[in-house]
């Protein structure tokens, strides 16, 4: 019952906010840990910097399918006003709900793949130091974990194709 009276407003704006925030927490995690190795190891090997790059580069990928989800999900925002009585409609608090829940899926999802990524890539930084033959092998694995915010992007924007603000 309390939920009917907060704006639906308030959590679509929370859900793009979730989207973006967690989105880039993740990143921003993953980053650190791959980077943080990355230079460590190429004190031993400086060969490996250049090519490692590409891990900071699947971690930040994570900030930018969050950003793209929030901006996908501001656009299904419109005026409504409240309702006669004072409350709002169950089709727009749905919609306030929908964007809500996407957000949080993408931001979620997001902050996990970006930690993912940036272990990952953390060990192929390492290992690519020991042996060079081990960092195409170790890659494809970081492929597959970056894919995880690409699935939490398709479920958000699933999620979100029933709000509708009207």
């Amino acid at each position: 019952l309390v939920f009917r009276h907060i704006s639906p407003y308030m959590w679509a704006s929370l859900g793009c906010a979730l989207a973006i925030g967690l989105s880039v927490a993740g990143a921003a995690w993953g980053i650190f840990l791959t980077g943080s190795s990355l230079v460590g190891a190429a004190v031993k090997a400086p060969r490996i910097t250049s090519k490692n790059l590409i891990s900071v580069i699947f971690c930040e990928a994570a900030a930018i399918y969050g950003v793209i989800t929030a901006i996908i999900l501001q656009t299904k925002v419109e005026d409504v006003p409240i309702g006669s009585d004072g409350e709002w409609s169950v089709k727009i608090l749905k919609a306030g709900y929908a964007v809500f829940g996407s957000g949080l899926c993408v931001g979620l999802s997001n902050l996990v793949c970006g930690i993912c990524v940036g272990i990952v890539g953390s060990s192929c930084a390492l290992a690519d130091a020991q042996n060079s033959t081990l960092f195409v092998k170790i890659l494809v694995i970081e492929i597959f974990g970056s894919a995880l915010g690409l699935f939490g992007v398709i479920v958000a924007i699933i999620i979100s194709a029933s709000a509708v603000f009207k």
